[in-house]
């Protein structure tokens, strides 16, 4: 995408810390096997703003809390805590955004079984556009070999 190597960095460092809001979540919550309630649905859609005011506190690491603050967004509108759409999300947050689903759909998680590799690049497909940023989504699909061999190979 032709980024220069602060930039590169810094979505880097933002991939890193993205959801470092979460630290104030209750673990009762983060770790809950099954549906959430709307209550802590609630609470888990804290965690942009919560990161957002944690990386905001310190100078070097206002840019990067703006890409945190956006990482839930969606291109249709429908993301959290703004409801910002379309070019009103930062790239850099586009960018995390989706390399945030892949990851969490090729594990497993509390809730689910990680989805296998075509069921991945399925929902990519389905939610271009509107979850997510066609253009990031294409760039993702036409490198998903090589990204599923890093995605799976990465233990949380």
């Amino acid at each position: 995408m032709d980024f220069d190597d602060n930039a590169i960095a810094e979505i880097t460092t933002a991939g890193l810390l993205h959801d470092i809001g979460k630290i104030i979540i209750p673990t009762s919550i983060l770790n809950k096997k099954g549906r959430l309630t709307d209550e802590e649905y609630a609470e888990i859609k804290k965690h942009p703003e919560i990161g957002f005011r944690i990386l905001n506190s310190v100078p070097s690491m206002r840019n990067i809390a703006r890409i945190v603050l956006s990482h839930h967004e969606r291109i249709d509108g429908k993301g959290y805590p703004s409801g910002l759409k379309g070019d009103d999300i930062p790239i850099e947050s586009k960018i995390i955004g989706v390399a945030d689903a892949v990851e969490a759909m090729l594990n497993d998680r509390t809730y689910r079984k990680k989805l296998t590799k075509q069921q991945c690049k399925d929902e990519l497909i389905k939610f271009r556009g509107t979850q997510f940023c066609k253009d990031i989504v294409d760039i993702v699909l036409a490198n998903f070999d090589d990204i599923y061999e890093m995605a799976t190979e990465i233990v949380f």
